[in-house]
């Protein structure tokens, strides 16, 4: 089966010019999502996760730019659309839910114009077919009364109730593939829940493909289909979801899984890996973990290549095995 959307090499830059040299962001990154699958793409904060998102809708704000590879989405190299080619497929096809609302809602309009002027903006139907559709994706994710809440303001609602306006949007028009940036971060756990099973009737009635940007594992377990791990731009491991989390191979990797409080036994410290993420102007030479990995050698001075292992790859010269883990 040809996969809905292919993402081979790709590279995001942002600088440069004058002199100074650019800072990638994303780097050599390259994955496919099938058509009614879901990939989780996790990673910790300013690993790239998000950029690589902003990259396939081409959302980008200079000086930050495609810099190499290919996005190919139902047969199409994207990146070569222009922008007009690129508002039509936003929100239409592709959607995305951003990580903060804000990003998504106009604070000077009430979320029923928002939501009506989303749906006409692709289908020629009414106000009142636009309005009916609207009410329904409110009700789907959970609001209360969205007859009511179309007539409000977005400062009129908590945060979490936001972010549900902003994945009501998202579903509006059904599209092809759902790129979601953290989007259950300010919900509470039952409506978490729920937005999760909304998402899972999606892939499985809908054959929507979902990208599923997070750093909760729990949450990756439970709805991805595969797995990208990213750090500091990278891919360092992929896979079936249910192989990497129960076998991780790159040190990265099973420590995210040893960091997460259920792995730990009563009484005893919570897991930590040591130092944090490095800035991409200071990434060190070779393996970009190898400051933090207690499995390092000088081997690592060089930046290893993505090792295939059957349907799964890692990119590390020193994998960890189950014996070691």
């Amino acid at each position: 089966m040809t996969p809905l959307l292919q993402v081979s090499n790709l590279v995001t830059e942002f600088g440069g010019g004058r002199g100074r040299p650019s800072l990638c962001a994303v780097n050599d990154v390259s994955f496919t999502v099938e058509r009614g699958k879901v990939l989780g793409l996790v990673g910790e904060s300013g690993s790239g996760k998000s950029v690589t998102g902003f990259s396939i809708m081409r959302l980008l704000d200079k000086p930050g730019r495609v810099a190499g590879g290919r996005i190919i989405f139902d047969g199409a190299d994207i990146a070569k659309y222009s922008d007009e080619e690129m508002r039509q497929l936003r929100g239409k096809r592709i959607a995305m839910v951003f990580q903060d609302p804000m990003m998504t809602l106009n604070p000077v309009l009430t979320v029923g114009t928002q939501m009506v002027e989303a749906v006409q903006a692709h289908d020629r139907v009414s106000k009142d077919a636009a309005r009916q559709r609207a009410r329904d994706a409110l009700a789907l994710v959970g609001i209360p009364s969205p007859e009511e809440r179309l007539a409000a303001y977005p400062h009129q609602f908590s945060g979490g109730m936001r972010q549900r306006v902003a994945i009501a949007i998202a579903l509006l028009h059904k599209p092809d593939l759902i790129i979601a940036d953290e989007p259950t971060t300010a919900l509470d756990v039952t409506i978490q829940s729920q937005i999760i099973s909304e998402f899972q009737k999606l892939t499985e009635e809908g054959n929507t493909a979902v990208i599923w940007i997070t750093h909760d594992l729990a949450i990756v377990s439970r709805l991805a289909d595969e797995i990208a791990v990213m750090y500091a731009g990278r891919l360092v491991e992929t896979g079936p979801v249910g192989k990497v989390l129960t076998d991780p191979h790159h040190p990265y990797t099973a420590g995210l899984i040893a960091s997460v409080p259920s792995q730990n036994k009563r009484g005893e410290p919570l897991h930590q890996i040591r130092g944090m993420t490095p800035a991409i102007d200071r990434l060190p030479q070779g393996c970009s973990f190898r400051t933090r990995c207690d499995r390092a050698t000088d081997g690592c001075l060089v930046v290893p290549a993505l090792m295939p292992e059957g349907d799964r790859s890692f990119r590390c010269i020193h994998p960890v095995t189950k014996e070691v883990a």
